[in-house]
């Protein structure tokens, strides 16, 4: 069964809300904290190894009330259960969303189609376990009786971003293996990957559900063709596997049939790195890492099916999404990791949530009346204080941010460390109380600087503060609570869905652009163009003059 569709403004919830921000939206949460001295307390979620702090939040807790209402008046736990229980959510493709079950564990029953997926799934995690042993133990060559020191993802989207992000967050549990990864058609970037690699020692991983995805295949074919160079056709199948529905186009390319791992409709591709298109993940870590990080999605799962909403962690980030992007109209949220590890995350949630929730028709196709989706930007602190805070701080947009830490560094620097989570905590509470005129004079009281000098100054140098933040604080960053991290914002951008009445899990924006692309290639070797509006047809002749 499909998801309701319920406008989430002809809710009781929804009426109450926007009576209650008129009456709240100017308090200052200084005041908030200086009324309740538990507040911080009332406002937090201990689970496990994570504890989220979001007292920081321009909210009261009439507010929470009233938003946990909104979940309950768009019927959430109901669209959890089918979420869930392999029900097809995407509609508008016919499919279920169950990412889910490629991290549920053996036993576990999830019914799509009328069948149980999972045991195919433990199926394929054998083979993904199998796999990366042999290579990791050098039981599985390369061409020439070598073993693998390098392995190249190529893939794009979720085929990418999601390993490609997995890999450089989890660099610290790393192996022998060197992990790479090709992307962008751009054909400078893969001659950038594989001018120093040696052909008889690199495995090469291509991650394409139908095989036919242009970026994919021709750099999968510039690879092939370099390979060449120095190898036989025969040898393809020692050095290359697929990830792919499309068997026959896969034994085509030269791949062997039994180095073909499975994908699945009901794993939309920016979810699939729990799936087979993880395996170089499992190569780049290990079988055992990538086993933990499905295990860590999987306790995320199981918090997020179980627990009462005022408890549950990527329920609670969620209605203050909302609250922030329908209500003090906010367009944009910023993701800090302080860890430089996670490097890479906010880029890949940009996919997760932006391909997900950035829609402008509800489920009953009718256009929407009120804002869906974020914009998300972000990169790891302490760098991006030096970067865009003043922005953040004392910008004429509010932007509501995200703070993840770690409390215990890897390599067990601890004197980097506490610099390091000085600054994570020092921001949330600059953020949170700014700075007012009367501290701002306060600190020119000692100084040499002249009153007129001061006055001029001191409007520069006043915060408002007010700024809202949670605060995402980890014990240690390891395969199981990176696991735990991803899946919550995966939950995040479930529940924002079901509120705005959208559906999460079709792209068709994304399919516009590559139709067009096609038509233009051709475009390219022909004396005359087909019609295109006057700017794009000039561009395309003028391109074509430069590259004769």
């Amino acid at each position: 069964m499909a998801l309701k569709s319920i406008n989430p403004t002809t809710t009781q919830s929804w009426l109450k809300l926007k009576e209650h921000f008129n009456t709240i939206n100017k308090t200052h949460m200084k005041s908030m904290f200086a009324e309740d001295v538990n507040r911080a307390n009332k406002m937090s979620i201990k689970w496990e190894d994570f504890y989220v702090d979001y007292s920081k939040n321009r909210i009261s807790e009439e507010t929470l009330e009233l938003l946990i209402g909104l979940a309950e008046d768009i019927e959430l736990k109901e669209a959890i259960e089918k979420y869930f229980s392999g029900d097809i959510i995407n509609e508008t493709e016919g499919r279920a969303v169950s990412h889910t079950a490629l991290r549920a564990p053996k036993g576990s029953e999830v019914i799509i189609d009328g069948k149980n997926v999972m045991p195919k799934v433990h199926r394929t995690k054998a083979k993904i376990k199998k796999f990366t042993n042999e290579v990791l133990k050098g039981k599985r060559k390369g061409y020439t009786g070598k073993n693998f020191i390098d392995v190249v993802n190529i893939g794009i989207g979720g085929s990418d971003l999601g390993p490609a992000m997995v890999v450089d967050s989890l660099t610290y549990y790393g192996n022998h293996l060197k992990p790479h990864f090709v992307s962008n058609v751009d054909g400078d970037h893969v001659n950038e990957v594989i001018k120093d690699l040696n052909p008889e020692t690199t495995l090469f991983v291509i991650v394409s559900k139908t095989f036919t995805t242009q970026e994919t295949l021709s750099n999968a074919t510039t690879i092939r063709n370099w390979f060449l160079k120095s190898a036989t056709q025969f040898d393809v199948a020692h050095h290359f596997v697929a990830v792919s529905t499309n068997i026959d186009a896969v034994k085509d390319f030269g791949i062997d049939e039994n180095n073909i791992f499975p994908m699945w409709n009901w794993v939309g591709g920016r979810f699939s790195l729990w799936s087979a298109v993880g395996l170089s993940i499992s190569l780049s870590v290990g079988f055992d890492n990538y086993n933990a990080l499905l295990e860590g999605a999987h306790k995320m799962d199981t918090h997020f099916k179980n627990t009462p909403y005022n408890q549950n962690i990527p329920v609670i980030l969620a209605l203050l999404s909302v609250w922030y992007n329908n209500f003090f109209k906010a367009e944009s949220e910023a993701i800090i990791p302080y860890t430089q590890y996670l490097n890479q995350f906010a880029t890949y949630l940009q996919q997760a949530i932006m391909e997900s929730n950035g829609k402008t028709v509800s489920r009953d196709g009718s256009r929407v009346n009120y804002q869906t989706g974020n914009l998300i930007w972000g990169e790891p602190g302490t760098n991006s204080q030096h970067a865009f805070f003043q922005l953040i701080h004392q910008g004429s947009k509010l932007i509501p941010v995200d703070f993840i830490g770690f409390a215990e560094a890897l390599h067990g620097n601890k004197d980097h460390q506490d610099k390091l989570m000085s600054n994570f905590f020092a921001q949330t509470e600059a953020l949170l109380n700014g700075k007012t005129k009367a501290e701002v004079l306060n600190e020119f009281e000692n100084s040499d600087v002249s009153d007129e000098k001061v006055e001029q100054l001191t409007p520069f140098k006043v915060f408002e503060g007010n700024k809202p933040t949670n605060t995402i604080f980890i014990n240690k960053l390891t395969p199981e609570s990176l696991g735990k991290l991803i899946a919550m914002y995966e939950h995040k951008i479930f529940v924002q869905g079901v509120i705005w009445n959208i559906y999460s899990y079709d792209q068709f924006g994304v399919e516009l652009g590559k139709q067009l692309a096609g038509k233009i290639l051709k475009e390219f070797n022909l004396e005359t163009i087909d019609n295109h509006d006057a700017s794009t047809a000039y561009l395309i002749e003028y391109y074509k003059k430069l590259r004769k």
